[in-house]
């Protein structure tokens, strides 16, 4: 009887889960109160650099994560992203200046372009092809609980504490991850032992052209999303709300339960209809929240844009898992998440030069981002079928 239980419920799989939650809260819960810390030591005028860098690290750093995913391990490459984010923590409140904080936000980078490509290629590992939509989609829900629950956190310390607490909350946060996965099985086949020349990266190891189509998908798809993590903690201020991280608690909750659904109809039916949903839904999402300037039109797009985005992820990595060379899963998923950090990075940097602490380019600066969606659902429909 017991053989008739789903593959995907068993402990390794619930640790993987707690540690995406985990170590994307630990870095994101800093994401809403960095803007105004950044404006204490002078740099205001420095605010689309703070996505900015953070996602160029982490994109210079996926070849050499999903390379060292491939050969030493997903359990090291899972810790390395982890004590980078226990580091970082702890000297934010020690270089008090623009640009150590700024070199921080560099070197902090480095954080996810590790962890989420060994996490992912874990879960691949020990749940069987047919279930990957529904179990990435799972491990997704998680990592994106973190990601939304932690600037909510951030935000609630902060408010009742000090920056230094909060960066010190973030280290604690990166600390559980570690103590997780530690006792953890590896799953690659015959890990190598770490050696110097495995950081050394050839043309063909930095993309993997056979998953160049989610690859662009998730590259426009992120683009807004780099936009939102610069815009919407001014956005929620001009409208009077008091916990920068509301958008993010609606867009976690909308995108809760979708996810989990989407990555099973995305199992049952294939991967670019249900794709073609989210980016209708993305589509509508950002014209809802450039239209309706009030809190009432801020928690309908939130609402939308985690339907949009629960719906996206999952499918995303599974249509990238299932494109990729069973040998190079690590490669596979560091080239998407190469195109996700570039979208982030490039969303973040142009709407910060644009938006120069002018409350009225925001709208704007949505109506362009359904724009590029536009674009992608384009791509859909006139692409090569795979």
């Amino acid at each position: 009887m017991l053989k008739k239980i789903n593959p995907i419920y068993n402990v390794q799989f619930g640790l993987i889960c707690l540690s995406s939650i985990f170590f994307s809260a630990s870095y994101n819960m800093l994401i809403p109160e960095l803007p105004a810390y950044l404006s204490t030591l002078g740099g205001a005028e420095y605010k689309g650099l703070i996505i900015a860098f953070f996602t160029l690290t982490a994109g210079f750093s996926r070849p050499f994560s999903g390379r060292l995913t491939d050969t030493i391990g997903r359990k090291p490459v899972v810790i390395i992203g982890a004590i980078v984010c226990i580091v970082c923590g702890f000297m934010y409140p020690l270089l008090g200046t623009v640009a150590g904080f700024l070199f921080l936000r560099l070197l902090h980078g480095f954080s996810t372009g590790f962890s989420p490509t060994a996490l992912a290629a874990y879960v691949s590992d020990i749940v069987p092809a047919k279930h990957w939509g529904e179990a990435l989609g799972i491990q997704g829900l998680f990592f994106s609980s973190g990601l939304a629950l932690g600037p909510a956190i951030g935000s609630f310390i902060k408010l009742h504490a000090s920056f230094d607490v909060l960066f010190y909350s973030s280290s604690f946060m990166a600390l559980i991850p570690v103590v997780l996965v530690i006792n953890l099985k590896e799953t690659l086949k015959q890990p190598q032992t770490f050696k110097l020349s495995v950081l050394r990266i050839a043309k063909n190891d930095i993309i993997a052209p056979e998953v160049l189509p989610p690859a662009i998908v998730t590259f426009i798809v992120y683009l807004s999303f780099g936009v939102i993590l610069t815009l919407i903690p001014d956005w929620t201020e001009y409208l009077g709300i008091v916990n920068k991280g509301l958008f993010f608690i609606v867009f976690t909750v909308s995108s809760l339960f979708i996810r989990f659904v989407a990555g099973r109809l995305s199992d049952k039916y294939s991967r670019p209809p249900i794709i073609n949903i989210g980016l209708v839904l993305l589509f509508f999402s950002l014209i809802i929240m450039g239209y309706l300037n009030t809190v009432l039109g801020l928690i309908l797009s939130a609402t939308v844009y985690g339907l949009a985005m629960g719906i996206l992820s999952p499918t995303l990595n599974a249509w990238t898992i299932d494109l990729s060379n069973p040998n190079h899963k690590g490669k596979a998923i560091a080239t998407m998440f190469i195109a996700l950090e570039a979208g982030i990075g490039l969303g973040a940097l142009f709407s910060g030069w644009y938006f120069q602490d002018n409350i009225l380019k925001i709208p704007v600066t949505m109506y362009y981002c359904s724009l590029m969606t536009f674009i992608a659902m384009t791509y859909m429909v006139f692409r090569k079928s795979n």
